[in-house]
């Protein structure tokens, strides 16, 4: 049964989530839309088309501010408690620190386990959309690239040919076992090739071991031909960077994909440990911030302790943040790049609680 400071607490709480939610997510809205506007100056797509691509962009930005979102509210609900005195009168009727805690960590689990499930597949969707509606007006679209059961597809337009390409394996700058259909700008196809393998480290690729027919005449060979291309390696690992448009399911299919081109899925084996992470980072989060406030004296300004903990909650962000980068780069294994973090903030938010419930 829910006891009535509990019930106190996660009303409090929520009330002040939601409030700073609203205000994160304007803001993420109001400075989203110049961009957008900045971004179809030369389009005519109309004055609500900018606002529109805002909305479904929004969600994706504003998920990954949820750990600022959960320590700012916790601070805002301790200073409420403080000016209210209301710590005081919990204390008199004999309840400690360590249950306020332990009921608004429980909470905030409780919150982040449903913002991942629900909020982040809403947003992952939306996501896909803006990036589909985004690319029509890019000016990038000539050329596009996407992994399938059937290996890597790139659509490229250049010299007024159209070149779909299809390799069922890429290493290290390399595709192998390539084929290449050669269409003209009316997609009348005039040249086919099978390659076994093209070096696409630079713009101009080297293709080496050439079989190709032309308009259906007679198959030709050629050891080495050069193949100009709107891509290189970087591109192509460029354009499957952002998998924050992916949900659970497509995930686990483009690492399969993946595994079967022959490509890292280091970035997904590190996008699905963040997944799986984010509800303890939240609640981390929220913890962080308890203490932090629960560390004010009467005679110490709560404006200070607002900003000292902002800016360690930004640290740990940054921690984090680069962390991840040192195992997408593969310095240290990509299990550690994600819970090491964790794990130490952990270890001084214990302390911090041993302290805190002496008091």
């Amino acid at each position: 049964m829910i006891k009535v400071y509990q019930k106190y607490l996660v009303s409090s709480f929520l009330k002040i989530f939601l409030t700073v939610f609203s205000v994160f997510f304007s803001l993420v809205i109001i400075l989203n839309v110049f961009e957008e506007v900045s971004y179809l100056k030369d389009s005519d797509t109309g004055l609500l088309f900018p606002f529109f691509l805002t909305i479904l962009n929004s969600p994706s930005i504003v998920y990954e501010t949820f750990p600022f979102i959960f320590f700012i509210t916790t601070q805002f609900l301790f200073i409420r408690l403080l000016d209210k005195e209301e710590l005081d009168i919990f204390k008199k009727v004999s309840l400690s620190n360590f249950k306020i805690i332990s009921v608004l960590s429980i909470f905030s689990f409780i919150l982040s386990i449903f913002i991942l499930i629900i909020f982040y597949n809403l947003s992952s969707n939306l996501k896909f959309i803006y990036l589909d509606l985004k690319n029509k007006y890019s000016k990038d679209n000539k050329y596009l690239a996407v992994v399938t059961e059937n290996g890597l597809w790139i659509k490229d337009e250049i010299n007024n040919n159209v070149n779909i390409i299809n390799a069922e394996k890429i290493s290290d700058g390399i595709l192998y076992d390539v084929t290449i259909n050669q269409f003209t700008k009316f997609y009348e196809n005039f040249n086919n090739l099978i390659v076994d393998e093209i070096d696409i480290k630079e713009k101009k690729w080297v293709l080496n071991n050439v079989i190709y027919s032309t308009n259906g005449s007679s198959t030709k060979k050629d050891k080495n031909i050069v193949f100009e291309s709107n891509f290189d390696s970087d591109q192509i690992n460029q354009l499957f960077s952002d998998l924050s448009s992916l949900n659970f399911f497509e995930l686990s299919n483009l690492k399969t994909g993946y595994k079967k081109l022959g490509y890292s899925v280091t970035n997904i084996n590190i996008h699905f440990h963040k997944l799986v992470s984010y509800p303890i980072n939240l609640t981390i989060m929220t913890l962080f911030g308890c203490i932090v406030m629960l560390n004010i004296k009467r005679n110490n300004s709560k404006i200070f302790h607002l900003i000292l903990g902002t800016l360690l909650s930004v640290i740990i962000y940054y921690i984090n943040y680069f962390s991840g980068l040192l195992g997408e780069n593969e310095k240290i294994p990509e299990f550690l790049s994600i819970w090491f973090p964790l794990l130490i903030i952990s270890l001084f938010c214990v302390i911090g609680l041993i302290r805190i419930n002496e008091k």
